[in-house]
């Protein structure tokens, strides 16, 4: 478990870097990264998903993908038959920025996961999926 809170401190430090080289708040690059998370692996977020997995109300939610859009980081597009359904997609500048950002820090962690066993990483990822699984549980 101290591993564990290791890396997610490292990690919010990684986020605070990236706000602060994008001069966007830590709140608004948390909720860009999981827009352009969930786009790249073609599960595009919904405004009620994204306030789901950052505990926000709706109204904050609004206001935060509102200035994500000002900004030119976010599109509201509608894809599916129901035209009320927004999904969020980052637009390209944003995946571009994002992309710099992580070639620029993430050249060690690229390294790592390349040198990385792939049965190790499933090993990992089986843990770490059972533990999320454990911790969404005990909050219910």
């Amino acid at each position: 478990m101290h591993a564990l809170r290791d890396w997610v401190q490292a990690h919010d430090e990684l986020v605070r870097r990236q706000a602060a080289w994008m001069d966007l708040p830590v709140t608004d690059v948390a909720a860009l990264g999981q827009v352009v998370w969930a786009a790249e692996a073609g599960s595009p977020l919904s405004p009620t998903e994204l306030a789901r997995l950052h505990g926000f109300t709706s109204g904050a939610t609004t206001a935060l993908v509102n200035r994500l859009e000002a900004a030119g980081h976010v599109e509201r597009t509608r894809e599916s038959s129901d035209r009320r359904r927004v999904t969020l997609r980052p637009t390209p500048a944003a995946r571009e920025r994002t992309r710099e950002f992580l070639s620029a820090v993430g050249t060690d962690i690229a390294t790592l996961l390349a040198s990385t066993p792939p049965d190790e990483l499933r090993t990992v990822t089986s843990f770490l999926q059972r533990l999320t699984a454990a911790s969404h549980a005990g909050g219910a």
